[in-house]
């Protein structure tokens, strides 16, 4: 259950990150709701899964869930570059993800 919300924590990562996106662009109030909300659900599911996983493992898994995620909806969404060196180095991350999960 743990992992699960600790995906959970990831997704609402690259809420807030939308959020940031979209307060850089229009600057009205549910740009900043969107932002606030992200951010907060993304804190209290990562509090939440750390009370079952080492909190090294778990931070790294949220920060990569949010890295990633959030470097996949700019290169989707928004036209960011697609080239082959960033899409290695989202792999290089993600790799790491599996290897903290299966070692924890």
């Amino acid at each position: 259950m743990a992992w699960l919300t600790l995906m959970f924590a990831g997704m609402f990562e690259v809420v807030g990150v939308l959020g940031m996106n979209r307060i850089k662009r229009d600057r009205n109030k549910m740009a900043y709701l969107i932002f606030i909300t992200g951010i907060v659900l993304s804190f209290a599911c990562l509090s939440l899964a750390m009370r079952d996983l080492p909190m090294g493992t778990a931070y790294a898994i949220w920060t990569g869930i949010g890295t990633v995620g959030g470097a996949l909806v700019g290169m989707f969404f928004f036209g960011e570059s697609k080239e082959w060196r960033r899409v290695l180095f989202i792999g290089m991350v993600l790799a790491a993800a599996v290897g903290l999960k299966l070692i924890s």
